[in-house]
């Protein structure tokens, strides 16, 4: 999740800055200037946060690190865990991987209690500092008060202004503050209409997990763009943001959180609360293309199927003069599966991943940062020696990546090089929790298809289609009076309203603490 509610995340960035990046006023050829990667794997899509809860089990500590394990994929760089033992809240936030920070036998029994809650968190700047690492915890007069956050507010920065003016005092810039202290002010005698007063101020995308001194809440946006589930373990409950997460502990799938829902679980059990009129859910697509693990249920679909029919909906429409189907892993594997298997076509590993690497810095001299990809990715030229091949992905963002996968290729012997991308182009950021350039650097957004493929040095590209992406989830083609999906990425058609960006009032400064890690 962001730390100020638009796609700036450092401290002590200004006005003007902050305006010009929410307006999109990037230079374009930052797109083209190589001085500027310098990470290899920049040239994706990042989903921000996992988060995890558990209500009634004398494990919970244990439980939520082996939870946030298992959402790894949705944040890197950071994760804590909030417990309460019936007297105390218990908490540890880290910087870093989960299995390096809550793998010791003493930092699991300091998290004492039965309940907890858990999260891990992507950062887009490389400033990650503990102060934003989540769950954040305030006392509040009804008692302690933990969240963890997915998503994105996307009026965050206008209501941290009315907060700060009225006398707030913020902690860190992480958008997920504002709610504690909307909750704070509320008048409301119980926590749950606190914090249902607060959700009502908010826009934008949100599941929010919550931990009080007597109870585990979850709560999603009223369009359910992020993901949250039910689990139960035994007697105990579960709310997390994938599937994949209750497998890990050995807990059943109840049902997944509904849009614009709130759930409260005591020890009498779980109730559910409406408190926003009923809207159509429109799930983020993202999640089906790249976000969530493969072996998730997310809105009753298996990923991995969803993504191999993304391949066999991308074969109809583009097939390819080619001798073998060949993935970018590993997101490109499933839909290159279906293509393979649609256009029956040998499927060959001819790409091989390092999943050593994890995010390695690249020093920014010209010679070292080309050698980049092969860190992640190396040739497997026995494979492609000779043939005509076609390279499935899953998403182009910038297209750097693209290119020098290509340009890998043809120097390990491909006769031809083919791309095919199993979703459609991008051409509009997101404000949603997902880490997108601004406009001025998504190559769909500034290039014709033949200027794509001209700058990835492919012998042709293509996309699939919106409908056909709408196909591979079941349906017919997208409706666009209403849309059964968040896919604004694509479209431009945004769920919800955009107050940050479309005029709203921003702080001049989000911090003048430049932390030191």
């Amino acid at each position: 999740m962001s730390e100020n509610g638009a796609k700036v995340r450092h401290a002590g960035i200004v006005e003007a800055d902050l305006e010009a990046l929410m307006a999109g006023e990037a230079q374009a050829d930052l797109m083209f200037d190589d001085a500027h990667w310098l990470r290899y794997g920049d040239d994706r899509l990042r989903e921000e946060c996992g988060v995890f809860g558990i209500f009634g089990h004398d494990d919970a500590a244990a439980l939520t690190a082996l939870g946030l394990h298992a959402l790894q994929h949705r944040g890197q760089e950071a994760a804590g865990i909030v417990t309460f033992d019936g007297k105390q809240f218990h908490s540890e936030r880290r910087l870093g991987l989960v299995g390096d920070n809550f793998n010791k036998v003493d930092v699991i029994k300091r998290l004492r209690g039965p309940m907890a809650v858990g999260h891990v968190r992507y950062s887009t700047t490389g400033e990650t500092v503990l102060r934003n690492v989540q769950p954040l915890f305030a006392d509040l007069e009804t008692g302690g008060f933990a969240v963890a956050h997915n998503g994105n507010l996307t009026n965050a920065l206008t209501l941290r202004r009315e907060l700060v003016q009225s006398g707030a005092i913020f902690q860190s810039t992480s958008d997920t503050e504002v709610i504690l202290h909307l909750i704070a002010r509320s008048q409301k005698r119980r926590i749950v209409e606190r914090l249902v007063e607060a959700l009502r101020q908010l826009e934008g995308a949100y599941a929010f997990v919550c931990l009080t001194n007597d109870m585990l809440i979850g709560a999603r946006d009223p369009v359910g763009i992020r993901p949250l589930v039910i689990g139960r373990l035994g007697s105990a409950y579960i709310l997390a943001s994938e599937t994949c997460a209750l497998d890990i502990v050995g807990a059943e799938f109840v049902r997944e959180v509904e849009n614009g829902e709130v759930v409260v679980i005591t020890a009498e059990g779980l109730e559910s609360h409406r408190p926003f009129p009923i809207r159509p859910a429109r799930p983020c697509i993202f999640e089906y293309i790249y976000f969530a693990r493969p072996d998730s249920i997310v809105g009753g679909r298996n990923v991995y199927e969803v993504r191999k029919r993304m391949g066999i909906e991308l074969a109809k429409e583009a097939p390819a003069p080619v001798d073998v189907v060949v993935p970018i892993p590993d997101s490109g594997v499933p839909a290159a599966i279906g293509y393979a298997q649609a256009s029956a076509l040998p499927f060959e590993l001819g790409i091989i991943r390092n999943h050593y690497v994890g995010r390695t810095f690249i020093e920014p001299e010209q010679r070292i940062r080309q050698l980049g990809v092969k860190l992640k990715h190396s040739a497997n030229s026995a494979a492609i020696r000779g043939k005509r091949i076609v390279l499935i992905d899953d998403s182009v963002v910038r297209g750097t990546t693209s290119k020098k996968i290509v340009t890998m290729m043809r120097e390990a012997g491909a006769s031809e090089v083919h791309m095919r991308i199993a979703c459609p182009q991008i051409k509009y950021g997101d404000y949603y929790g997902i880490d997108t350039p601004t406009r001025q650097e998504l190559l769909a957004a500034n290039m014709s298809l033949e200027e794509m493929r001209e700058f990835m040095g492919a012998d042709s590209l293509q996309f699939l289609s919106v409908d056909g992406l709408y196909r591979a989830m079941g349906y017919e083609k997208r409706d666009n009076l209403n849309p059964q999906f968040s896919d604004h990425c694509f479209t431009g058609d945004y769920p919800t309203d955009l107050t940050d960006l479309n005029g709203g009032s921003v702080p001049r400064q989000l911090s003048l603490l430049a932390e030191i890690r």
